[in-house]
């Protein structure tokens, strides 16, 4: 089975060197110059160190070249530009099942990647494909170092998941498997804003408490806007759920979690984003978030106050202590 890696970032290159391993891998960079460096180095300096790349891995920038070599096409591509990749997906005029693994709602729609995918392939409008989600709690650097990493795979297709995830389920990653798009991709995006409460929490030196705190009821916010748009709430408590959850509120290579940090200390957001060098999508998530939620009428408010910080500027202490000052509710 031959593969096609969109995006190489440090996401997209180690799950390119993982599927490497065990089979032929075509990692798609639009970047030339990029792409030029990576070819001359055998490995991606800019986004992953000099992890050398396997044989089975070859570099592509043509897009119609990339995709048609191959069996299924995995897209780390940022949701920022998932629509546009589709849309070049869908003008190839072969029923080529793919996969995404970014995270994150659309700016302009507020809407989840499987939702745009719905948009662009929805029945009707082209052939019946197959399509799924890859998440988990998985740090690139971590997986290419060869630490044991577990994702859940959930697809549109039993036989394509049955193809699949053996794809993913070899060296030191194992794979689950399930039904539930929809749920596995709230998981993956919501998690971001709470990641940097919980940064924004450490920030300030709140402690252990407020940082499981932050994390419980994080998840409960993140369990019920997945319920509302027809999650499974059993999927929550999983990898892509809890586990992913965790990690980005604890983990020293959250993105997410470093931006809730340097804002606590009284950083400019521009100046923060400017200096990662990465996508921190939990900053462009907060305010879709929030305006699904308030559509959906649902209670957020851990993310709620993430936004006030990001995009009202409030004091990030204020925001913690606001959310301790709450009245006092049932548990659920």
């Amino acid at each position: 089975m031959k593969v096609c890696v969109l995006g190489a970032g440090a996401w997209g290159t180690a799950l390119a060197i993982h599927l490497a391993k065990n089979t032929p891998v075509t990692l798609w960079a639009r970047d030339t110059n990029h792409l030029s460096g990576m070819k001359k180095s055998r490995s991606n300096p800019k986004y992953l160190g000099d992890f050398e790349f396997p044989d089975l891995l070859t570099l592509q920038s043509d897009f119609s070249e990339a995709v048609l070599n191959c069996d299924f096409v995995l897209s780390t591509i940022p949701t920022s530009g998932f629509r546009n990749a589709l849309i070049k997906l869908k003008k190839i005029k072969k029923n080529i099942p793919f996969i995404w693994a970014n995270k994150g709602l659309e700016r302009t729609s507020a809407k989840l990647p499987f939702e745009i995918v719905v948009d662009e392939f929805a029945t009707g409008q082209e052939v019946t494909r197959s399509w799924g989600v890859l998440a988990g709690p998985s740090f690139a650097a971590e997986l290419v170092r060869g630490l044991p990493t577990a994702v859940t795979l959930a697809t549109n297709n039993e036989e394509l998941t049955k193809k699949i995830a053996p794809q993913f389920h070899h060296n030191n990653m194992r794979a689950y498997i399930s039904n539930d798009i929809a749920g596995v991709s709230v998981g993956g995006a919501l998690k971001n804003v709470i990641a940097i409460a919980a940064g924004i929490s450490d920030g300030m030196g709140f402690g252990n408490n407020a940082r499981a705190a932050l994390i419980t009821r994080g998840l409960n916010e993140i369990k019920n806007f997945g319920v509302k748009i027809g999650s499974n709430a059993e999927t929550f408590s999983g990898l892509s759920g809890m586990g992913d959850l965790v990690l980005t509120c604890t983990g020293d290579y959250s993105r997410n979690h470093e931006v809730g940090k340097r804002l606590a200390k009284g950083e400019l957001l521009k100046d923060i984003l400017a200096g990662l060098g990465h996508v921190a999508e939990g900053v462009y998530t907060a305010k879709e978030v929030v305006e699904r939620a308030n559509l959906l009428k649902l209670e957020m408010p851990i993310t709620n106050e993430v936004n006030n910080v990001i995009a009202h500027k409030k004091n990030p202490k204020d925001a913690i202590l606001d959310l301790i000052r709450r009245p006092i509710k049932e548990e659920l």
